[in-house]
């Protein structure tokens, strides 16, 4: 099953016109290393994104795997969030 709904070309593009990069992986994972200006809300916080997202903006979601950045789009979206895509694991942005 293929979670990522956005190609690395595509996240670019949304990032470089002020998209926000949000890292939903748990506080050790995120220790480990992360993406340049990501914000960090782990999974478990996501229903405190009003607080920390802004609704207008683009939102581009990814973890460790691919697996809880769909779960945070699918949350997102039930939030009202209209324009969120998940890249998927942590690699595919490093691999761009």
């Amino acid at each position: 099953m293929q979670l990522q709904d956005i190609s690395c070309p595509e996240a670019k593009e949304v990032l470089e016109n002020g998209g926000q990069l949000v890292d939903v992986r748990t506080a050790p994972e995120h220790q480990q290393g992360t993406i340049e200006n990501s914000i960090h809300l782990p999974l478990q916080d996501i229903y405190g994104a009003q607080n920390v997202l802004d609704d207008k903006k683009p939102i581009i979601v990814y973890c460790r795997s691919g697996a809880r950045s769909a779960q945070a789009k699918m949350i997102l979206n039930s939030m009202g969030y209209r324009y969120v895509h998940n890249l998927g694991a942590i690699n595919n942005i490093n691999s761009c």
